[in-house]
C-alpha cells in the first residue's frame, strides 16, 4: 500500500479528460443553449426587419449581412461601433441581443470551469487508487 506524501503535487490534468467533461456538460446544457440560439435568430430577424443598423461611415441602409454582422458583434459584446442601430426598436433589440450574448458566454464559461473541476476530481481519485 502506497501512502501519499503530504504536499506532493496533484496528478496532472489531461486535455482529453477536460474536453470529454466539457462536451458532457454542454450536452446537459443543450436545451437552454438551443433556446438562446433560437432567441438570437429571432432577435436578429427583428433587427433586420426593424431597419435597425446602418453603417456609420456611409449611412447605407441595412442589408441582411450587415444586420447579421451587427447582431453577432453585439452578442459577443465586442461592439466596434461601425454599425449602429438607428430606431428605438433596433436599440432595444440590440440591448436584448447583448444580454443574450452575455448569458451564452457565461454558460459556456461555467461549463468549461465545471469540466476542469470534474477532470481534476477524477484525476485526484485515480491518483488515490
Amino acid at each position: 500500500m502506497e501512502t501519499k506524501v503530504r504536499g506532493s503535487a496533484p496528478a496532472p490534468l489531461k486535455a482529453g479528460h477536460v474536453f470529454e467533461e466539457f462536451a458532457r456538460t454542454l450536452w446537459y446544457l443543450r436545451a437552454p443553449l438551443a433556446a438562446l440560439f433560437v432567441l438570437f435568430l429571432l432577435l436578429s430577424a427583428v433587427m433586420y426587419y426593424a431597419d435597425g443598423p446602418i453603417e456609420v461611415g456611409s449611412g447605407t441602409p441595412p442589408s441582411f449581412w450587415n444586420a447579421l454582422y451587427f447582431c453577432i458583434i453585439t452578442a459577443l459584446t465586442i461592439g466596434y461601433g461601425d454599425v449602429v442601430p438607428t430606431t428605438i426598436v433596433g436599440r432595444i433589440d440590440s440591448v436584448l441581443i447583448g444580454v443574450q450574448g452575455v448569458l451564452v458566454t457565461s454558460m459556456v464559461t461555467a461549463a468549461f470551469v465545471h469540466a476542469v473541476q470534474e477532470a481534476a476530481r477524477h484525476a485526484g481519485t485515480q491518483d488515490d487508487a
